[in-house]
C-alpha cells in the first residue's frame, strides 16, 4: 500500500541520521555503544527506512544477541496517525505527535518487543532517542542518545569531521548518569506541546519546576503547568544508584535511570491520575527533554512534551 505524499514526520526525519547510542543492561549498567546511521526515504509513493549498525565495545553476553550481520532495512506504511512497519527487520507501529514519535514494535533480529521515543529538538537538527527492549514484561537492554541529521556525510570531508566529531562528545557523555543538582537550588522553565490520546494538537502548556536540594541525594520539587491544563504539584525525590523515588504528598512513584534518560511511572494522591515518561539530560547545563503522557482511569489523556532549561 503507498500514499501519495509523506507524512508530517517523514518530511522532519529527512536526511540521514547519525548517533552512537549508549547500551545499559537491566540494572542500569553502561555495557557499550551502537554505531548507528539510518534513514527514512519516501521514494515513488512507497518508504523505506534503512539502519546500519556496529556494536563497540564489548556488550558481553548482549553482544550475540545485538550484534547483526547485515544491514537493516524495511518498508513502512507512512501517516500522520500510523507508521506501520512492514518487516523483515521490524514489525509494529510507531505513532507521530508533531515533533515526537512514540513506537511500539518488534524485531525479530534482535528477538526483542521495543518501546521506542524520538523527540526531536527545536533545532530541527537533533534527536532525542531511546529503546526500551524487553522479553515480554521484561526488560533486558535500553538503547539511548542524541542523534544528528547529516546530507552528505559520505561525499563531504567536513561534513563527516562534524558528524565524527559529534559521536566522539557522545561517547563521553553517554555514560554520564541523570544526576541533578546536589547543592544548587533553582529551576526548569520553558514550554511542553500537548497533544489529546487522539494525536490532535490541543496547544501548549508553559511549565516551570522549582528544585531545592534537601540533601546530596534529596531534593524538594514544585511543579506549575498552565495553558491546556491547569496543575500544581508539590513532591520530594531521592536518588539510590540510578533509582529515583518520590515520596508525596502529592505524587508518589518511581523511576530509573539509563544513563542520561530517567524513565518515570508517577501517581497523583487521591485521584485516579498518573504519568509516565521520559526526562532527558541533554547537556551540562541541565537541560531536560521532557516527554510526559498523563493517564486517567488508566486511559491515555495527554502525551506532552519539550525542553526545559535550567536557571539557579
Amino acid at each position: 500500500m503507498t500514499t501519495p505524499q509523506p507524512s508530517q514526520w517523514q518530511r522532519q526525519i529527512e536526511g540521514e541520521w547519525h548517533g552512537l547510542p549508549s547500551i545499559f543492561d537491566a540494572a542500569g549498567n553502561h555495557c557499550g555503544y551502537n554505531k548507528v546511521y539510518r534513514a527514512s526515504v519516501f521514494q515513488d509513493g512507497r518508504t523505506t527506512y534503512t539502519m546500519h549498525t556496529r556494536i563497540e565495545e564489548g556488550l558481553g553476553p548482549l553482544l550475540p544477541r545485538l550484534e547483526v550481520a547485515d544491514s537493516f532495512a524495511f518498508n513502512v506504511r507512512d501517516g500522520d496517525r500510523d507508521r506501520v512497519y512492514l518487516g523483515p527487520d521490524f514489525v509494529g507501529a510507531g505513532h507521530p505527535y508533531g515533533a515526537l514519535v512514540d513506537a511500539h514494535y518488534y524485531s525479530p533480529g534482535w528477538t526483542a518487543d521495543l518501546r521506542t521515543m524520538v523527540h526531536i529538538l527545536p533545532d530541527g537538527q537533533t534527536q532525542v532517542y531511546s529503546s526500551l527492549l524487553y522479553d515480554g514484561p521484561t526488560l533486558f537492554a535500553v538503547f539511548n542518545g542524541l542523534y544528528k541529521v547529516a546530507f552528505d556525510y559520505h561525499t563531504n570531508p567536513e561534513t563527516r569531521a562534524r558528524i565524527d566529531a559529534f559521536c566522539e562528545q557522545e561517547r563521553r557523555d553517554g555514560r554520564k548518569p541523570h544526576i541533578l543538582p546536589q547543592k544548587r537550588a533553582g529551576c526548569w522553565e520553558g514550554e511542553m506541546t500537548v497533544y489529546g490520546s487522539d494525536q490532535a494538537l490541543l496547544g501548549v502548556n508553559r511549565v516551570r519546576m522549582d528544585y531545592r536540594p534537601l540533601d546530596l541525594l534529596r531534593a524538594e520539587m514544585t511543579v506549575t503547568i498552565e495553558g491546556v491544563f491547569d496543575r500544581r504539584y508539590t513532591f520530594r525525590r531521592y536518588r539510590n544508584g540510578p533509582r529515583h523515588v518520590f515520596e508525596g504528598p502529592d505524587l508518589y512513584g518511581n523511576s530509573m535511570g539509563y544513563g542520561r534518560a530517567l524513565y518515570t511511572s508517577q501517581h497523583f494522591y487521591g485521584e485516579p491520575l498518573k504519568v509516565k515518561g521520559r526526562e532527558f539530560l541533554i547537556d551540562d547545563a541541565f537541560t531536560l527533554s521532557a516527554v510526559w503522557q498523563f493517564y486517567r482511569s488508566d486511559r491515555l489523556q495527554y502525551t506532552t512534551f519539550g525542553v526545559l532549561y535550567w536557571r539557579e
